[in-house]
Protein backbone atom coordinates (compact mmCIF):
# COMPACT_ATOMS: atom_id res chain seq x y z
CA UNK A 1 0.00 0.00 0.00
CA UNK A 2 1.26 3.48 -0.84
CA UNK A 3 2.23 5.97 1.84
CA UNK A 4 -0.50 8.39 2.97
CA UNK A 5 1.23 11.37 1.33
CA UNK A 6 1.44 9.50 -1.99
CA UNK A 7 -2.24 8.60 -1.76
CA UNK A 8 -3.17 12.21 -1.03
CA UNK A 9 -1.10 13.43 -3.98
CA UNK A 10 -2.76 10.89 -6.25
CA UNK A 11 -6.22 11.93 -5.01
CA UNK A 12 -5.43 15.59 -5.65
CA UNK A 13 -4.18 14.79 -9.16
CA UNK A 14 -7.37 12.86 -9.88
CA UNK A 15 -9.54 15.67 -8.51
CA UNK A 16 -7.78 18.17 -10.75
CA UNK A 17 -8.76 16.10 -13.79
CA UNK A 18 -12.48 16.00 -12.98
CA UNK A 19 -14.98 18.22 -14.81
CA UNK A 20 -17.18 20.56 -12.74
CA UNK A 21 -20.19 18.31 -12.02
CA UNK A 22 -18.02 15.32 -11.16
CA UNK A 23 -15.81 17.49 -8.99
CA UNK A 24 -18.82 18.60 -6.94
CA UNK A 25 -19.89 14.96 -6.44
CA UNK A 26 -16.35 13.97 -5.49
CA UNK A 27 -16.10 16.73 -2.88
CA UNK A 28 -19.50 15.75 -1.45
CA UNK A 29 -18.30 12.15 -1.20
CA UNK A 30 -15.08 13.21 0.53
CA UNK A 31 -17.04 15.37 2.96
CA UNK A 32 -19.27 12.42 3.85
CA UNK A 33 -16.21 10.21 4.43
CA UNK A 34 -14.66 12.89 6.60
CA UNK A 35 -17.87 13.27 8.58
CA UNK A 36 -18.06 9.50 9.15
CA UNK A 37 -14.48 9.47 10.41
CA UNK A 38 -15.15 12.29 12.86
CA UNK A 39 -18.31 10.58 14.11
CA UNK A 40 -16.51 7.26 14.59
CA UNK A 41 -13.66 8.85 16.51
CA UNK A 42 -16.10 10.72 18.74
CA UNK A 43 -18.27 7.68 19.44
CA UNK A 44 -15.50 5.13 19.90
CA UNK A 45 -12.52 6.36 21.91
CA UNK A 46 -11.09 2.83 21.97
CA UNK A 47 -11.07 2.67 18.17
CA UNK A 48 -9.54 6.12 18.00
CA UNK A 49 -6.89 5.15 20.53
CA UNK A 50 -6.14 1.92 18.64
CA UNK A 51 -5.68 3.84 15.40
CA UNK A 52 -3.37 6.33 17.11
CA UNK A 53 -1.32 3.51 18.64
CA UNK A 54 -0.91 1.94 15.21
CA UNK A 55 0.46 5.21 13.87
CA UNK A 56 2.78 5.68 16.86
CA UNK A 57 4.22 2.18 16.43
CA UNK A 58 4.56 2.32 12.65
CA UNK A 59 8.11 1.86 11.34
CA UNK A 60 9.81 1.22 8.03
CA UNK A 61 9.80 -2.45 7.04
CA UNK A 62 12.98 -4.35 8.06
CA UNK A 63 14.36 -4.49 4.51
CA UNK A 64 13.94 -0.72 4.15
CA UNK A 65 15.68 -0.16 7.52
CA UNK A 66 18.58 -2.31 6.35
CA UNK A 67 18.84 -0.42 3.07
CA UNK A 68 18.68 2.92 4.89
CA UNK A 69 21.46 1.81 7.27
CA UNK A 70 23.60 0.78 4.30
CA UNK A 71 23.01 4.09 2.52
CA UNK A 72 23.85 6.02 5.69
CA UNK A 73 27.11 4.08 6.01
CA UNK A 74 27.98 4.77 2.38
CA UNK A 75 27.24 8.45 2.89
CA UNK A 76 29.33 8.68 6.06
CA UNK A 77 32.21 6.89 4.36
CA UNK A 78 31.82 9.30 1.42
CA UNK A 79 31.48 6.31 -0.92
CA UNK A 80 27.89 6.97 -1.95
CA UNK A 81 26.95 7.25 -5.62
CA UNK A 82 24.63 9.97 -6.91
CA UNK A 83 21.84 7.42 -7.39
CA UNK A 84 22.33 6.06 -3.87
CA UNK A 85 22.31 9.60 -2.52
CA UNK A 86 18.98 10.28 -4.18
CA UNK A 87 17.65 7.02 -2.73
CA UNK A 88 18.93 8.07 0.71
CA UNK A 89 17.06 11.37 0.42
CA UNK A 90 13.84 9.50 -0.42
CA UNK A 91 14.30 7.33 2.67
CA UNK A 92 14.99 10.39 4.80
CA UNK A 93 11.76 11.98 3.55
CA UNK A 94 9.83 8.81 4.41
CA UNK A 95 11.32 8.65 7.90
CA UNK A 96 10.58 12.33 8.50
CA UNK A 97 6.97 11.83 7.36
CA UNK A 98 6.60 8.89 9.74
CA UNK A 99 8.03 11.06 12.53
CA UNK A 100 5.51 13.82 11.79
CA UNK A 101 2.62 11.35 11.80
CA UNK A 102 3.94 9.76 15.01
CA UNK A 103 4.21 13.17 16.73
CA UNK A 104 0.69 14.14 15.68
CA UNK A 105 -0.65 10.81 16.93
CA UNK A 106 1.18 11.20 20.25
CA UNK A 107 -0.35 14.65 20.74
CA UNK A 108 -3.84 13.35 19.95
CA UNK A 109 -3.39 10.33 22.21
CA UNK A 110 -2.27 12.57 25.06
CA UNK A 111 -5.49 14.55 24.58
CA UNK A 112 -7.64 11.42 24.42
CA UNK A 113 -6.04 9.95 27.55
CA UNK A 114 -5.84 13.37 29.20
CA UNK A 115 -2.20 12.89 30.18
CA UNK A 116 0.89 15.01 29.74
CA UNK A 117 2.59 14.51 26.38
CA UNK A 118 5.91 13.88 28.13
CA UNK A 119 4.44 10.78 29.77
CA UNK A 120 3.55 9.27 26.40
CA UNK A 121 6.86 10.21 24.85
CA UNK A 122 8.67 8.32 27.62
CA UNK A 123 6.30 5.38 27.18
CA UNK A 124 6.52 5.04 23.40
CA UNK A 125 9.80 6.55 22.27
CA UNK A 126 13.05 5.12 23.61
CA UNK A 127 15.67 7.63 24.74
CA UNK A 128 17.90 6.82 21.77
CA UNK A 129 15.26 6.34 19.11
CA UNK A 130 17.02 6.18 15.76
CA UNK A 131 14.65 3.59 14.39
CA UNK A 132 12.91 4.42 11.16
Amino acid sequence: MAAPTEIRQRAIALLEQLPGESLVRAVEFLESLSSETVQKSQTSPEASETALLEIIQRRLPPEDRQRLAYLRQQNEAEEITDIEHQELLVYIDRVEQLDVERAEALIKLAQVRQVDLKVLIKEFLPAHSNVA
